[in-house]
């Protein structure tokens, strides 16, 4: 939803349940974009931070898959006698 700046002076707080609730909420000044309300989302606390770095390595172990060598990595783009293919 957009919203003068005038506007949203008379209703900032229910522009701000409304942002809370997941709603985009823009304040708009003479026409143009100018603002976005946005929830604020509580900082993760350590122990939570390292948890989602450990599961971020984890996956990426799981999905990294080894590929040539860079010594082999364009080997198919020449043929035998070393000429492009």
């Amino acid at each position: 939803m957009r919203v003068s700046v005038s506007d949203a002076k008379g209703q900032l707080t229910e522009l701000v349940r409304r942002a809370e609730a997941g709603d985009e909420v823009i304040l708009t000044r003479h026409g143009h974009v100018a603002v976005r309300l946005v929830p604020v989302r509580p900082a993760l606390d350590r122990a939570a931070r390292l948890a989602a770095i450990d599961a971020a390595v984890a996956a990426a172990q799981h999905t990294a898959t080894a590929g040539p060598g860079a010594a082999r990595s364009q080997d198919d783009l020449y043929g035998e006698d070393g000429l492009p293919a």
